[in-house]
């Protein structure tokens, strides 16, 4: 799938069959997400590969709208090390940009994902470091849902004019 079909045909999936993703497939996913750029090059990105079903059954009970993850068979949790920043803030620009890296290539393998959001709803982070055991410079950002799709969403023109502004406001 070339770039441009992966972009415009990426949807939000929150339906998938009980269809695992390999382990090869996961690490595609991962080496994509870890090619995304970062400032300064600190790639302060951390990955928690989350196939456990106790676990994903889990997430809904402290996560409110990641619900679909009871019936996945893959989350990522996308975290930053804040001790590995060079520029201190950057990191949710970072991590933003590897998990658009990682639905991408979700969306080229022919997979589903959703990204869920945690960071900066305290009591999601709160929850999140206490379920994955994170250390404390560790900073959880979203949760990543895949799978193989059980639903079909059709490609969405989402180009407006009106919120383009040229050489200024």
């Amino acid at each position: 799938m070339d770039i441009f079909t992966a972009i415009h045909s990426r949807r939000s999936i929150r339906k998938f069959t009980e269809a695992p993703v390999d382990a090869d497939t996961v690490k595609r996913l991962l080496a994509a997400a870890m090619a995304a750029p970062s400032a300064g090059n600190a790639q302060p990105w951390r990955f928690v590969v989350v196939d456990d079903r106790a676990m994903l059954d889990k997430v809904p009970s402290y996560s409110q709208y990641a619900g679909m993850a009871a019936q996945a068979p893959l989350g990522i949790l996308v975290c930053a090390d804040l001790s590995a920043e060079k520029y201190p803030g950057y990191w949710v620009q970072d991590c933003s940009a590897a998990i658009q890296n990682l639905l991408l290539a979700v969306q080229g393998l022919g997979l589903g994902a959703v990204w869920t959001g945690i960071y900066p709803m305290e009591d999601r982070v709160a929850a999140f470091r206490r379920e994955f055991s994170l250390p404390e410079q560790v900073m959880p950002l979203g949760f990543i849902v895949i799978g193989h799709p059980a639903q079909e969403l059709k490609p969405q023109d989402r180009y407006d004019e009106s919120k383009i502004h040229h050489n200024g406001w």
